[in-house]
């Protein structure tokens, strides 16, 4: 796998969350929306693929991956797009969401129906790590989405998704813990998360949660020969967590410099 090239597209990501890319008036353009746990996410791409636009929010809209403030989530939905268009100077018309494997048709369709209020019709759903896999282009191996709210794991044999299993473990538990451990607001635990200068420090603090995401991955794999697993969300962001995550399984684990917007990206892809 180049994770050169995949680095470098989501580098160009990075760059279009402060910067607007110029895009044609008739040009057509692929969205994603990224109804995360912690963040919402909304990309897009122009008619080559390429990143022109990104804009995102720190909601507590969605638990677990489910919709539980369907007008929060819709309100925040219509305001990023708003703020898209306004910058790219277009409407944008029609988007492709993701959801939590195994996520049910009702919860769905809540999914659809937050995206299409903020004024885009829905174009295709795709589960989160076969979202991440059209940015990785993994053929065989393991993908495993940690998100704030859960652990999503697609395995692939010969490109094709044969096995997904989500568990309600994510980034949301690790700022529980810093809350509790540094006796601080979960908003400032969930800020302090980010903090790179703090996260050697941080690591011993929540390795046990970070061994649950392990021990998960583990028990949806032991009857399976993978040879390597690739973690992609926000979660993962943490620095060298994938260590943790390589000595509980026991199989080779590897991580892209920007596991965060891996998945909205490959959401926009498939739009």
């Amino acid at each position: 796998m180049d994770f050169t090239a995949i680095d470098q597209q989501i580098s160009e990501l990075e760059n279009c969350i402060e910067n607007t890319v110029p895009v044609g008036p008739d040009e057509e353009l692929l969205v994603g929306v990224d109804l995360g746990t912690a963040y919402i996410v909304v990309v897009v791409l122009n008619s080559r693929k390429e990143p022109v636009a990104c804009a995102m929010e720190f909601a507590r809209v969605i638990k677990d991956g489910l919709v539980v403030d369907y007008m929060g989530a819709t309100r925040i939905t219509r305001k990023l797009v708003g703020e898209l268009e306004e910058r790219l100077g277009r409407k944008l018309e029609r988007a492709a969401i993701a959801v939590p494997p195994g996520t049910g048709k009702k919860d769905i369709t809540t999914h659809q129906y937050v995206v299409e209020g903020a004024g885009l019709e829905v174009t295709n759903v795709l589960d989160e790590p076969t979202a991440a896999n059209a940015v990785l282009g993994l053929e065989n191996g393991v993908i495993v989405d940690i998100g704030g709210g859960t652990t999503g794991l697609s395995v692939l044999e010969n490109g094709e998704v044969t096995y997904v299993a989500d568990e309600a473990t994510g980034g949301t538990h690790v700022t529980l813990v810093l809350s509790g451990n540094y006796k601080i607001s979960f908003e400032e635990a969930e800020d302090l998360k980010k903090v790179k200068e703090r996260q050697a420090e941080i690591l011993p603090v929540v390795r046990p949660v970070v061994q649950k995401m392990g021990s998960i991955v583990k028990s949806h794999i032991k009857d399976r020969d993978i040879s390597a697993i690739y973690l992609v969300g926000g979660t993962c962001c943490l620095k060298d967590m994938e260590k943790v995550v390589e000595k509980e399984v026991g199989i080779p684990v590897y991580k892209p410099a920007n596991p965060f917007l891996v998945t909205p990206l490959g959401i926009a892809l498939n739009c």
